[in-house]
């Protein structure tokens, strides 16, 4: 049986490209997603016209869920997601996140490794609940936060586990801007839009430059990733995240809206 694609991706204009992310139930990263993403950036790169990508969704409750907790059915040979991710933060295309719902774990990490994030003051919902199901984050989280927020506040998204508002993330500096829902096609819209309609060379070069003072170090980033999956052994980590699936994680379910709360009760 063939899977699904986890989004659809439109061309507003040769310059342009708009995709969506749509994997019922809750957008879920599994590593299907992780192949999926590795083959648009490689699109993205040989494309000689594309400027900018917005990166969105078709569900309104979820941007993009968390990682997949449950063991893979057969091992995964696909591209790492550390490596799409930063082939995607060096790529001379501008990546834009514009965030309704929910994007936590590799969800947070997948808009975190995009140039520019917008979300909904509405309904856009941030976390790193990786602490509160016995593991730690490994798809940047813990070295590009720190960067963008500072030691303090990157510490205290990780180490809580909690769910954050769009405005307190406006406010630390995780994502750009807060908007109004009615507000926010619009103004990404408007934004991408611009981008498109200047040269290609000077984007490119200015982003080279910009990454050359913000981006981590891919030894560091590896660091991540490796404790993660270390983490992905412990017991702790098995006892958690079964109650957490038995509870009704990685479903439509009152867990998943409110992750942040529920995570703290395990």
């Amino acid at each position: 049986m063939t899977t699904p694609p986890a989004f659809t991706v439109a061309q507003h204009s040769p310059s342009y490209w708009r995709v969506t992310f749509d994997s019922p139930p809750i957008n879920l990263v599994t590593f299907d997603v992780f192949a999926e993403l590795g083959n648009l950036v490689d699109r993205m790169d040989a494309d000689e016209d594309l400027k900018v990508v917005v990166f969105d969704s078709a569900d309104p409750d979820f941007f993009l869920a968390h990682f997949d907790m449950l063991p893979p059915k057969e091992p995964y040979t696909g591209p790492a997601w550390l490596d799409t991710a930063a082939r995607m933060a060096r790529s001379r295309v501008i990546s834009i996140a514009s965030i309704r719902g929910r994007a936590r774990g590799v969800g947070s990490e997948f808009a975190l490794a995009c140039d520019m994030r917008f979300a909904g003051k509405e309904t856009a919902v941030l976390g790193q609940p990786e602490v509160g199901a016995g593991v730690t984050p490994g798809g940047g989280a813990t070295e590009r936060l720190p960067l963008l927020v500072g030691r303090g506040r990157a510490l205290e998204i990780i180490t809580t586990a909690d769910d954050f508002d769009a405005e307190t993330a406006e406010r630390y500096g995780w994502i750009n801007r807060a908007l109004p829902e009615a507000e926010l096609d619009a103004y990404v819209d408007r934004v991408a839009t611009r981008i498109a309609s200047f040269d290609r060379r000077p984007l490119a070069e200015v982003k080279a430059l910009i990454n050359r003072s913000t981006l981590p170090s891919e030894t560091d980033l590896a660091a991540g990733q490796n404790t993660f999956r270390a983490s992905l052994t412990w017991p702790e980590a098995h006892s958690r995240i079964s109650r957490l699936l038995q509870q009704g994680m990685q479903q439509r379910s009152e867990l998943e809206y409110r992750l942040g709360e529920h995570i703290a009760e395990q």
